[in-house]
């Protein structure tokens, strides 16, 4: 079993859990209660904007590079990305393994004014009311880790509940199954969930399958302003940056020297 598989055993145990304390009938309501509560589709309008946008994340640890952040004011570092003009937060949710919590993106909400993204591993609809009902603006749909049916019967739900969903690729196979099932976002991970090794040219090759009118998005491995240029100029509309701003002392200069101003 790899560790995408182990993750996503262990997510199932999870939300079996958690519905014996909200039922699904319960979530769903909460969720269509939560409408028009935030603006619909603020994620992807963030996207659309001229030049690339910054989806920049909040995370304390991940399984390849375990603990990114022994101190993790996750308030602060928000803020501080929204201070620094960041576009979105994507913030990590998944208990075990990146050591997240629901907690951290609803104490999030409240501060901070632009789109989060609930970066966990969906493998249960369940998980996109719960992801409206903490006040996510959009989810995570994993190719790897779903199927195509899923992944379409994933984007109408988030249609009708405002929220956006970016459905994330590793390879021609998986661009091919996101545009088939609807998607408006795709992102392509430069790192393999399977074994979490990173090829920051994934990005660049696969961009040109996926149509023009779809959003694209560069994640992972990301580490300077010469990979965010390469991701320019091919096109991408937004890169996710986690770790290399994560690490930073001065979230904002970090930032800035991506963006190409220092």
């Amino acid at each position: 079993m790899d560790i995408l598989e182990k993750i996503a055993a262990d997510k199932r145990v999870q939300i079996a859990e958690e519905k014996k304390t909200i039922s699904p009938e319960e979530m769903i309501r909460l969720a269509k209660d939560k409408k028009g509560k935030l603006e619909p589709f603020a994620f992807e309008k963030a996207l659309e904007k001229s030049g690339i946008s910054f989806i920049c994340e909040v995370k304390k640890a991940s399984p390849s590079k375990g603990i990114i952040a022994e101190d993790f004011p996750y308030l602060d570092i928000a803020k501080e990305y929204e201070d620094a003009g960041a576009d979105c937060i994507s913030v990590l949710t998944e208990p075990k393994y990146f050591l997240g919590s629901d907690r951290y993106l609803e104490e999030i909400r409240k501060e901070v004014n632009i789109p989060i993204i609930r970066k966990d591993f969906t493998v249960d609809t369940y998980q996109i009311y719960q992801a409206k009902v903490i006040g996510a603006d959009a989810v995570l749909l994993i190719c790897s880790l779903l199927d195509e049916e899923f992944i379409r019967k994933g984007i109408k739900i988030c249609d009708e509940l405002g929220l956006s969903a970016l459905v994330e690729t590793h390879n021609e196979n998986e661009i091919e199954m996101a545009v088939n099932a609807g998607a408006r976002i795709i992102g392509v991970n430069n790192r393999n969930l399977k074994d979490f090794s990173v090829d920051i040219g994934n990005t660049t090759r696969l961009r040109e399958l996926a149509p023009d009118n779809i959003l694209f998005v560069a994640e992972s491995g990301i580490k300077e302003r010469a990979d965010v240029a390469a991701f320019e100029k091919v096109g991408a509309n937004a890169v996710l940056v986690g770790e290399t701003l994560m690490r930073a002392d001065d979230k904002a200069k970090a930032l800035n020297t991506l963006r190409g101003r220092v």
